[in-house]
C-alpha cells in the first residue's frame, strides 16, 4: 500500500517542478524580451530604399525626387523623425535583374517613428502649395519607376557572440 502511495505522489511532485519550471523560465524570458524591447526602443532605426528606373529615366527621376520627395524627407529631419537622409546610386552597372538606380537609406529616430503612420500630408501641403503640380510630379515619378522596394535592415555584430 506504501509503495502505491510513493507512486501516486512521485508523477504529481514531478509535474508541479516541471510546472514551476517552466513558468520561472517564461517570467525570465518575458523580464528578458521587455529588456531587449527597452534597449531597442531609443536605437535608430534604418530603412533602405530602392529604386529602378525605366531605361532613360533615370535622371527625370532623380529632378522629381529631389524637388518633389526631398524636401517632404528633409522637414521630418527637421521634426526629430528622422536623423539622416542618404542617397548612394551604384558607379557601374549590374545584371538587369539586380540591377537599382538609386538606395535612399534613412535612419529613423527608432523603430516605433519608423512604423507609426506618419501623415505627412500637412507638410506636403505646406511645402507644395501648388497641389495639383506637385501630385502630378509624383504620380510621373512612379510611373518612369520599374520598382521599388523597401528594406529595413539591422547590424550584424562581427565581435563577439
Amino acid at each position: 500500500m506504501q509503495l502505491k502511495k510513493a507512486v501516486i505522489r512521485w508523477p504529481a511532485a514531478l509535474v508541479f517542478a516541471l510546472a514551476a519550471t517552466l513558468l520561472a523560465g517564461n517570467e525570465l524570458w518575458s523580464v528578458g524580451q521587455n529588456a531587449m524591447a527597452a534597449e531597442t526602443k531609443e536605437q535608430p532605426y534604418v530603412i533602405e530604399y530602392y529604386y529602378k528606373a525605366k531605361w532613360g529615366h533615370a535622371d527625370e527621376f532623380l529632378a522629381l525626387f529631389k524637388k518633389n520627395h526631398y524636401p517632404v524627407l528633409k522637414k521630418e529631419m527637421e521634426l526629430g523623425r528622422m536623423l539622416k537622409v542618404t542617397m548612394a546610386a551604384p558607379r557601374y552597372h549590374a545584371t538587369e535583374d539586380g540591377r537599382w538606380d538609386f538606395r535612399v537609406t534613412i535612419v529613423f529616430k527608432n523603430a516605433a517613428t519608423a512604423n507609426d503612420n506618419f501623415d505627412s500630408a500637412a507638410l506636403i501641403k505646406q511645402l507644395f502649395p501648388d497641389q495639383e503640380t506637385y501630385k502630378k510630379e509624383e504620380q510621373r515619378r512612379f510611373e518612369i519607376l520599374d520598382s521599388h522596394s523597401d528594406v529595413p535592415i539591422k547590424d550584424v555584430g562581427l565581435d563577439g557572440k
